[in-house]
């Protein structure tokens, strides 16, 4: 057995080599299964609904074959990204799971590279460890990476969900008349009643309402940061993102009891206030006095 840092060293250049083939065969396969959807909708085009359905599982099992070189391709990267403990000489239980997903569905793709890397993981930990991996005997590898690999032929809503999404990218009115359908049921929409107008029946906003109503969101810039929705696959042909809505201000109970106790304390304190008005007044206000008066208060006080 050769020492285990050449072995790592030996791994890490496969493991470089094994991720940019694996990109590689994901970009062709990408390119191949797009013409492949061209033809379905042309066939879908031609009224050969038959021929499309059994033409269309190939696309399927192309789709589901890349997204098994992508998780691959993951794992691979974890490992470069952990390569250090690689050099132990039991298996990390952390890399446990990507190593013994690697060494069973390896055999199973056209990638030499990564069939390469698999022999030195195998060389590394050993026929045991390899047989455990390649028999699944302890559950350690991945549940996506088994399902990836199961020969079946595809379920038949995942079928038509395909030729539906081929046939609306491309164009196509499939099934027949669903476009129509779709269409008068827009309009039906759009005008309920039947093409006759209908008066309003709610009052025009005053201006202090308009001032309170909420802007909508797009006024204003746009933030920088955008969310693009995920790539479709297999298990979500046409994924969407579901963004939360403002959160709803509700005030507290504190605040609610402040609010109701506004109007009887400022009942309370309107008397108060004209009480010390009046006072003040009083104090203030008064006849003043003339000489005379000033004279004999002077004189009083000499006596």
């Amino acid at each position: 057995m050769a020492p285990s840092s050449s072995l790592v060293s030996k791994l890490k250049v496969q493991l470089k080599l094994s991720i940019s083939r694996l990109r590689m065969v994901q970009q062709k396969d990408t390119a191949i299964a797009k013409q492949q959807r061209r033809q379905m909708a042309h066939l879908l085009e031609l009224g050969k609904e038959e021929s499309a359905r059994i033409r269309v599982e190939n696309i399927i099992r192309s789709d589901i074959t890349t997204e098994l070189l992508e998780i691959l391709e993951l794992y691979c990267e974890l490992l470069l990204a952990r390569i250090g403990l690689l050099e132990a000489k039991e298996c990390d239980p952390g890399l446990e799971e990507p190593i013994k997903s690697i060494i069973y569905a390896a055999p199973r793709t056209d990638v030499k590279e990564l069939q390469q890397a698999r022999q030195l993981l195998v060389e590394k930990y050993g026929k045991e460890f390899a047989l455990e991996a390649i028999e699944n005997s302890d559950g350690k590898v991945a549940e996506r990476v088994l399902k990836k690999l199961k020969v079946e032929p595809p379920d038949p809503e995942l079928v038509n969900s395909y030729l539906k999404v081929i046939a609306s990218t491309y164009g196509v009115d499939w099934p027949k008349g669903q476009s129509k359908q779709e269409h008068a049921s827009s309009e039906d929409d759009e005008n309920p009643s039947g093409g006759q107008a209908v008066k309003s029946l709610e009052e025009p906003l005053t201006v202090g309402e308009l001032n309170k109503a909420t802007p909508p969101r797009d006024l204003g810039p746009k933030s920088p940061v955008s969310i693009a929705p995920p790539s479709p696959s297999t298990d979500n042909i046409s994924p969407r993102i579901k963004l939360p809505g403002p959160p709803e201000l509700k005030p507290s109970a504190k605040m609610s009891g402040l609010k109701k106790e506004t109007p009887s304390t400022q009942a309370q304190s309107e008397p108060n206030r004209k009480e010390v008005e009046g006072q003040g007044k009083k104090a203030v206000g008064g006849k003043i006095p003339d000489v005379d008066e000033l004279a004999r208060r002077f004189a009083a006080l000499k006596r």
